[in-house]
């Protein structure tokens, strides 16, 4: 594993290498967590404030450090001057050769964080930086390539993408978990928040008996046209809000968000939860809650 975190908790993969040789994509499992050329994997985080943290970057197997680079600045908004980074899309970051032309390399580290140096020798699971937002990212993630010999290869899938059957053989020590899509964070705010604050996890709001309105919303990814978003709000006195989405297109990051506005005095104290169910082809995916309290 080459990020210090827990697959399914504190960090997810965002997309999958691409194995498919034509303008479409396909993931390993030819499903769409991949986009057209991608030929690594993507570690990220829910929100850029969960990478300021500090994520620690690691060696995913035992090599020499060929090259590194160092001293590009993390674009925390997410907007990227491509014509800047021109060359140096994978951000700060370096290259490990593990031996019989296999090479492993890591991109968008954060600045200032990378932590070994060229020709040096490192274990596998030896911190080499941390996560960040350098080089060509709209998120914050580390971006994984495994070669052999020049040519990519897909750790989940070395032999290739399989459409009908399962993968028998992959790179990883331990199998890693695989998620067809799920929830990242279900928040709560007055009004329905920008999609910009969302990511950043900066949608920091203190909900009171006066405030204007109530609004619960819910952070996903993986998202595939058909796939159904069943949301629920519920509080104190009978306050309910439900709702179900169906998404009309494949969707790598995306909100829904529902609620209230106030029509009396005050709302009444108590607990409120939003509870959400991703579902695909009839089958629960994901499933996740959170809640708040009004106190008088």
């Amino acid at each position: 594993m080459p990020v210090d975190c827990e697959l399914g908790e504190s960090c997810y993969i965002q997309q999958y290498m691409d194995h498919d040789a034509t303008e479409n994509f396909k993931d390993f499992e030819c499903g769409p967590r991949s986009y057209n050329t991608h030929k690594g994997t993507d570690f990220a985080v829910a929100t850029t404030r969960d990478a300021q943290k500090g994520v620690d970057i690691l060696a995913a197997a035992d090599g020499t450090v060929l090259g590194l680079r160092d001293g590009m600045r993390d674009v925390w908004n997410g907007k990227v001057d491509r014509d800047a980074i021109k060359g140096r899309e994978c951000g700060n970051g370096l290259v490990i050769d593990h031996g019989d032309g296999w090479q492993t390399q890591y991109c968008h580290l954060r600045e200032g964080s990378v932590s070994v140096s060229k020709g040096q020798t490192v274990e596998a699971g030896a911190k080499l930086g941390q996560m960040g937002m350098t080089g060509r990212t709209e998120f914050a993630h580390l971006h994984l390539s495994v070669r052999k010999d020049g040519k990519p290869i897909d750790p989940f899938a070395p032999e290739g993408a399989k459409c009908d059957a399962p993968i028998e053989q992959t790179l990883w020590r331990e199998p890693l978990l695989f998620q067809k899509g799920g929830i990242l964070d279900i928040g709560f705010a007055e009004s329905v928040p920008d999609f910009s604050d969302i990511k950043m996890g900066t949608v920091d709001q203190d909900l009171k008996e006066n405030s204007p309105a109530l609004v619960s919303y819910f952070f996903m990814f993986g998202g595939k046209a058909g796939d159904e978003i069943d949301v629920r709000f519920i509080g104190p006195n009978g306050f309910e809000v439900t709702q179900v989405y169906e998404l009309e297109k494949n969707l790598a990051r995306f909100f829904r968000a529902i609620g209230k506005k106030r029509r009396t005095a005050s709302w009444p104290a108590g607990v409120y939860e939003a509870r959400a169910r991703f579902i695909r082809d009839g089958e629960e995916i994901d499933a996740q809650s959170a809640t708040f309290e009004i106190s008088r």
